[in-house]
């Protein structure tokens, strides 16, 4: 498989597999299959949750590892049904998101209230499910970047549930009643043996510096994402990939150090993950990164994030419409992929 992978990385293979993150490996909380038992049995999360996480890391291809694959389709919400699902119509269907996910050999799929309720006496016995509890739906006029509540922790529990879900976006002018909702959330799923997981996103305009870059993904404001979304108890943080950093000296506001860029992380996208990484409580909790967009090289793609995250020191990855944009066959083929990468010996962690 090692092949593949070198053959998939292309010109990049020597840097990504070879490099030697600037702050040390020895330093963090790695995954494992002992994960639960040494992070967190000493916390203060129930037996049930405990059970619950254990339960996400014991399915799927990855069981064993202490890595996770999940397949998250929120974006009929998100990004519209229509430019979702359009590519690929099948996926209309929530019972074949559910059969992409289980043939994918994936750990849990995370959806909607409703895609997981219609379904759920079928599957939530067969694959665990995330319900993902709040969405920005897109049909407000114009955008305001808010993530409402569309389901209750009540009825993640009562579809069967092993995990919630939720967004927040820091920096939004809504983030402060999302920290306060998402937060109360969370520890009354924790109460009902829930595990928890934030899609733990940056927004706002001042981000996007004019003739600049995109400081949504730099590794400074997204690793300060991570440190919020880790204080309100996420058992997991899915995070989209860093792809620079400097967002606080760029945007002018906010704290930082010198020391963060020169210690702490470097412009490799190793060193720019281990930095998301180091804000989850040095690993832990858990880091998963974001698949992104469909494309037309998406299998180099996903396997070259793959290759980040887990030789930064992350969990997984969280993979969606590079997968269901897909026939189910090739979608299955992409997710086994990023699977492929986490069961390699030879990606080691840097």
């Amino acid at each position: 498989m090692i092949n593949k992978i070198v053959e998939l990385l292309g010109n990049e293979s020597d840097s990504l597999l070879n490099y030697t993150a600037k702050f040390p490996k020895e330093s963090l909380h790695l995954p494992g299959a002992d994960f639960v038992d040494r992070i967190f049995i000493p916390s203060d999360r129930n037996i049930n949750v405990l059970r619950s996480l254990q339960t996400i890391f014991n399915h799927g291809r990855l069981a064993g590892t202490g890595y996770m694959s999940i397949l998250p389709v929120d974006q009929g919400i998100e990004h519209s049904a229509g430019a979702s699902f359009a590519p690929n119509p099948i996926y209309f269907d929530p019972e074949n998101i559910v059969k992409l996910a289980i043939e994918g050999g994936c750990n849990a799929v995370a959806s909607t209230f409703g895609v997981l309720g219609s379904v759920a006496r079928k599957y939530a016995h067969k694959i665990p499910f995330i319900l993902k509890l709040n969405h920005n739906e897109l049909l407000t006029y114009p955008n305001k970047y808010d993530q409402v509540m569309f389901a209750s922790i009540e009825d993640a529990y009562n579809l069967g549930a092993i995990a919630v879900g939720a967004t927040i976006y820091f920096g939004s002018e809504e983030s402060t009643r999302q920290i306060q909702e998402v937060s109360a959330a969370f520890k009354y799923a924790h109460e009902l043996g829930m595990a928890t997981i934030l899609w733990c996103y940056t927004r706002n305009d001042a981000f996007k510096v004019k003739g600049d870059k995109d400081y949504h993904v730099s590794a400074d404001l997204t690793g300060q994402a991570n440190h919020l979304g880790v204080t309100i108890e996420a058992d997991i943080i899915k995070q989209k990939a860093p792809e620079n950093n400097g967002g606080y000296n760029a945007v002018k506001f906010g704290k930082t150090s010198p020391l963060v860029y020169s210690e702490l992380s470097s412009d490799h996208p190793i060193d720019l993950t281990r930095y998301q990484v180091i804000n989850n409580y040095m690993g832990r909790m858990g880091l998963i990164n974001s698949g992104g967009a469909s494309g037309s090289n998406d299998f180099a793609e996903a396997a070259r994030t793959a290759v980040i995250n887990k030789r930064a020191g992350g969990m997984g990855l969280i993979l969606g419409r590079k997968a269901f944009q897909k026939p189910l066959a090739d979608g299955i083929k992409l997710v086994n992929l990023v699977q492929d990468v986490y069961l390699t010996k030879e990606v080691t962690i840097a």
